[in-house]
């Protein structure tokens, strides 16, 4: 099966139908390679032929080599700029000699100069190759014996010019659009990741935190209250059950977090952790818009006071713009990742919502503290 970055290069790539392209429009240099046939039974007549033919071989080449190095493509380092001039420092001299040998027939040369300009320099630059190589092709015919006026050799000049800038423009266009559109796939992927990552740490966080709690419980009791090690041990089931639950949740993207659900939880684990929960009685009073984002700060707030706290006593206050998670326990370790992975989320949420989060260290204890807009 092809992978994503095959299908980007096979899809920005260089392509055989492009050099085929190139080759069609080399159809015009018939008429010089013509004109040192006619002349076969003389040197200059070879020495002309072979200059077309090497000609077209360099035309060819170079234009291959700028597809190869475009934007977007496997070989994206460009050509330095001295091997550029010097491919058309050679173009321009096999062009001389063409004409030199074969005669006007030659200024057929003149079109795949400018086009090489295009391809090769800067716009001001190709613009001013294009009008230099025009006007000297057309002036010839009025300065050098044997040779006609010919208009139509300045107009195929500038046309080309024009017509392959305009195709450079878009093409180049499209390139950074579809760089623009892949750099968006990747962060909009980054995002997902990092929200899934995020969400996973959450659930998961908390529900192992209390099954660690009521193992270490369960663990106490055996041998001094079976019956209640049987109720913790069952509690267990029932939390890694729970805890697997949400993970699926979470991975088919669905969420089924309830305020009242979270401080039911926290009662449970506060009270299995031995520590004395003051909890709300309801939560009427909170807006639905900020049910969700007060229910994992309960979450988050209640797993910190379990795992790092060493607390006795834990407060949960709710407020119809704010929740509160406080605690008389040592607070959190000082330094830059005091918070947590669990607070960095927590905070992504609420600023995603225009809230904030406020954390607070008491004396003694800890507060966690999440304000709605």
């Amino acid at each position: 099966m092809t992978s994503a970055p095959d299908r980007v290069e096979a899809r920005n790539g260089p392509r055989r139908w492009g050099v085929l392209f190139a080759a069609v429009w080399l159809f015009y240099l018939f008429s010089p390679l013509h004109a040192g046939w006619e002349r076969r039974d003389q040197p200059s007549g070879w020495i002309g032929m072979a200059a077309v033919l090497a000609f077209a071989a360099v035309y060819l080449a170079m234009f291959l080599s700028m597809r190869l190095r475009r934007p977007g493509t496997p070989f994206r380092t460009p050509i330095p700029l001295r091997y550029r001039l010097l491919v058309l420092v050679v173009e321009v001299g096999l062009a001389v000699t063409v004409c030199v040998s074969v005669g006007q027939a030659g200024t057929a040369t003149a079109v795949y100069i400018a086009v090489s300009g295009v391809i090769t320099l800067r716009t001001p630059w190709a613009w001013a190759l294009a009008l230099v190589t025009g006007c000297v092709a057309y002036g010839a015919g009025f300065v050098v014996d044997g040779w006609e006026r010919e208009d139509a050799i300045l107009f195929a000049v500038l046309a080309a010019t024009l017509a392959v800038w305009g195709i450079s423009r878009a093409i180049e266009g499209n390139i950074e659009m579809l760089a623009v559109r892949e750099e968006n796939a990747r962060l909009a992927l980054e995002e997902q990741r990092t929200g899934f990552a995020r969400d996973l740490h959450d659930i998961l966080g908390h529900s192992l935190t209390v099954i660690t709690v009521k193992a270490e419980l369960a663990q106490r009791l055996l041998g001094v209250d079976d019956d209640r090690a049987r109720r913790e041990v069952a509690d267990l089931e029932r939390l890694s059950r729970d805890a697997l639950a949400d993970v699926r949740r979470a991975v088919e993207g669905y969420r089924d977090l309830t305020l009242p659900g979270e401080l039911a939880r926290a009662r449970t684990a506060l009270q299995a952790a031995e520590i004395r929960a003051e909890l709300p009685n309801s939560t009427d009073e909170v807006p639905s818009r900020n049910r969700e984002l007060f229910a994992w700060a309960v979450r988050e707030g209640v797993t910190n006071v379990l795992r790092h706290s060493g607390a006795t006593c834990c407060r949960i206050r709710i407020a119809a713009d704010e929740v509160e998670v406080s605690d008389n326990g040592v607070g959190p370790a000082p330094g830059p990742t005091a918070g947590g992975n669990g607070l960095a989320g927590l905070q992504e949420r609420a600023a995603g919502l225009g809230g904030r989060v406020v954390t607070t260290a008491l004396s003694p204890g800890f507060s966690l503290r999440v304000v709605a807009p």
